[in-house]
Order: C-alpha cells, then structure tokens, then sequence
C-alpha cells in the first residue's frame, strides 16, 4: 500500500520504526522486516542505528531504489550549515547517496530560529537532489503555522505520538489542510507500555473494544491499530526487533474494518499525550551530539 506525498513521491504506508532499537539487534529487524514485504524503514540520528539500518539493507539483497529510508536530523544539529552536514552523517553511517526522507525531529520552540534554518537546509538539500522529500516531527499547529510563514516548501510528512489512546485530531485537520501526511510514530501505543515512561499507564494493547474488533476478525490487537491508520490514511512505523511480531504487523492487508468500528476506535481517544510534549524544552537531551561515524 503505497501513499502519495505533497510533491509526487510515493512512499510505502506501512514501516518500520526502529525507536529504542538497540544497535545489536537493529540489523537482523531490519533485514527480518525487508524479508517479510516492508520497503520502508524510518530511524534518526538520535537513536543511535542508522549504520545498522543500512547495514540490514545491504544484508537484504534489495535495490537501494526498492526502499524507503526516512530519518532524523536532531536539535543539536538544527541551524542552516549543521543541518546541511546532518545530511553528511546520515547518509553516510547509512550508506547511501540519497535519503528518501528527512524530517525534522523536535520543532525545539526554545531556539525555533535553528530550527527555521534546519528546514531551510533540508529545502536546499531537496532542490539538490540529495533528498526526495522533507518534513518535520513532533510539530503542533502553532509550530506549523510558524514554520509556514518563514519557508517555501510545505512539508510532506508530520510524524506525530498518534495511537488509538492519543488521536491529535487538531494536529491531523492542520496537515490535512496544507496536504501534509500524518504519519504515526508509536502507532499500536507502545509508548503506553514500555517501561520507564512513567506510573498507572492504561496499555492500548489492552483495551476491550479493540479486543472486541480483533476477535471478530482473527486478528490481533495491534493488527487492528494498524489497520485503524492505514484505512484513515495515514502512515504507521510499527516498532519492534521479534521477528513473530515484525511478520504480525506486517500482516494486516487482507481485512478491512468496517465505518462502525473505525468510529469505536476513534472514541477510544483520551487527549492525554504519554510522549514527551514538543513545547517543553529539554536542554540536556536537546544537546546530545550526534557523532561523526
């Protein structure tokens, strides 16, 4: 299932997410995950994989033109010459000549200046060829609407905290609106569950209404997640290194949820994000140096 972007660019709907991946085990995800049908992988130079992406792209056998590769500039190294060798590092622990996406990861609304002259270098590195599509992460309305006003190419992709407990709907309508796609990153509510991010979390994985369109299907409870964005139009990036579990969520193009049970998926939203909030400044985390190789 391919979607089309703002500017002509077709992009599988469906990828993988290696947030949280570690290194050991992102190469074997990676090549498990081109195996079984995926052609579109996302990471960041923040997470510390991107040479272990490529690594398991290589290992795959595949053209480098039979898949998408989407990653992250992070904060600190927003600004117009940072950014421009954001594209350097990236490209390089990748091994690849051209990125298929680069987006930016935090709106940073402390130094958002930076953050207009990291767009402007991906603005420039996309009317150069070294990227075939741009665009941001983590961007609210406001931050849109800033970054709007200041440059000439309308992002093709917002990746946003968006799962059945956290539906950003304000958020979708202003993408909407400028052509943007929204893309979901922790699309099945991991972030609901994993350890470490914070007390009394209510697991989506869990929740009996979904359980209830699962078992009428014979699918499984994040088949059903992914299924609920792909038939709204949006982008999922499941994340997870089981190799059972990559398969699982690949595994949701022979079923279709009716309008009912989109609407009782979509009541499920509680407004309450469990990621961090892209207007709070993190100063420290802001400031981890992305290494050269």
């Amino acid at each position: 299932m391919e979607l089309t972007l703002n500017n002509g660019i077709t992009m599988p709907a469906l990828g993988l997410g290696v947030f949280q991946s570690p290194p050991e085990e992102t190469t074997a995800a990676v090549q498990t995950a081109l195996e079984v049908g995926y052609r579109h992988i996302d990471t960041a130079a923040a997470y510390g994989n991107e040479r272990e992406v490529g690594e398991g792209i290589r290992r795959s056998g595949l053209d480098r033109s039979d898949v998408f590769i989407e990653t992250k500039v992070w904060v600190s190294d927003f600004g117009y010459d940072e950014t421009l060798h954001a594209w350097d590092k990236a490209a390089g622990k990748l091994g690849v000549e051209q990125l298929d996406l680069l987006i930016l990861h935090q709106p940073a609304p402390d130094r958002f200046a930076k953050t207009i002259a990291a767009y402007k270098a991906l603005e420039t590195l996309l009317k150069d060829g070294r990227v075939r599509a741009i665009g941001v992460s983590n961007f609210m309305p406001h931050h849109l609407q800033q970054l709007l006003a200041e440059t000439d190419v309308v992002p093709a992709v917002n990746q946003i905290e968006l799962h059945p407990y956290f539906q950003q709907a304000a958020v979708q309508t202003v993408d909407e609106d400028h052509g943007i796609l929204t893309q979901a990153w922790s699309p099945i509510g991991g972030i609901t569950f994993y350890p470490g991010w914070g007390e009394n979390r209510k697991n989506v994985m869990r929740d009996p209404a979904i359980a209830a369109v699962a078992q009428a299907h014979g699918k499984t409870p994040a088949q059903v997640m992914l299924r609920w964005h792909l038939q709204q139009g949006r982008s999922a990036i499941p994340k997870s290194t089981n190799p059972a579990r990559i398969a699982e969520n690949f595994d949701v193009f022979d079923f279709d949820l009716t309008a009912a049970e989109l609407t009782a998926i979509d009541a499920l939203d509680t407004g309450t994000r469990s990621g961090p909030d892209p207007d709070v400044a993190r100063p420290e985390r802001f400031a981890m140096v992305i290494p050269e190789a």
